[in-house]
């Protein structure tokens, strides 16, 4: 006895997978593929944007502190 004949599986026509059946897969499984690379893409560039802020933001106060003058100054005043 075969699953064919066990009555589980659908019978006649219903068996038969078609081209169009095939294809129609296909699109729904590649549409989802390409939905969620889109949204992925999406938030990599707003994570990058947001890295490249950060990024900037840290150079100036990096680069403010370095520019402080951290020497005595003496002034000789002639009396």
């Amino acid at each position: 006895m075969t699953s064919r004949d066990s009555g589980s599986g659908p019978t006649g026509d219903e068996a038969r997978i078609t081209r169009d059946d095939i294809e129609n897969k296909f699109r729904q499984l590649t549409g989802e593929v390409n939905e969620t690379a889109q949204r992925m893409s999406r938030m990599a560039i707003a994570g990058g944007a947001a890295g490249v802020v950060l990024l900037l933001i840290l150079a100036f106060l990096i680069g403010r502190s370095k520019g402080v003058k951290k020497t005595t100054v003496v002034e000789v005043v002639r009396v």
